[in-house]
């Protein structure tokens, strides 16, 4: 696994640096930011927890730096849409907090996380998948889209 840092702490991180980077970058806040914002974030935690609550539903595990213990290939629910709902509800998440806070610096570090994360967590989760799982990650690799 190349990456060390759980990605809700690589989350974190970009959210408070989206937020505290707002003086860098020309402010565009109208009425509608925070609705679209809210939007974003009630969206963004469902994808992530409908995505949890069906790691638990079969009992695999939703360590992401540890994806070689995963006991079951989950494909259903939210999964049939996206093979990583949990990272794309952190980017949700992220958007929402760009656009309550900080559109263009937050586009910038959202494209930031969404590089980093598929470098670094999402290809490595890959081989993993493809060596536990082999043809049925394989097939379900070419029908399901890694984000959207």
């Amino acid at each position: 696994m190349n990456n060390k840092i759980p990605p809700p702490i690589v989350t974190f991180i970009c959210g408070l640096t989206i937020y505290y980077s707002k003086s860098f970058f020309n402010q565009f806040f109208t009425y509608t930011n925070t609705t679209i914002s809210l939007f974003f974030l009630i969206l963004g935690l469902y994808v992530f927890l409908s995505a949890v609550r069906l790691f638990r539903k079969q009992k695999t595990t939703v360590n992401p730096l540890e994806p070689r213990q995963a006991s079951s290939l989950v494909t259903s629910g939210i999964f049939k849409f996206s093979r990583n709902p949990m990272y794309l509800g952190m980017l949700i998440i992220l958007l929402s907090i760009s656009f309550k806070f900080n559109f263009i610096g937050g586009m910038i570090i959202s494209l930031s996380f969404y590089v980093f994360i598929t470098n670094f967590q999402i290809l490595p989760e890959e081989k993993a998948m493809n060596e536990l799982f082999g043809d049925k990650f394989v097939q379900y690799s070419n029908t399901t889209r890694r984000w959207i």
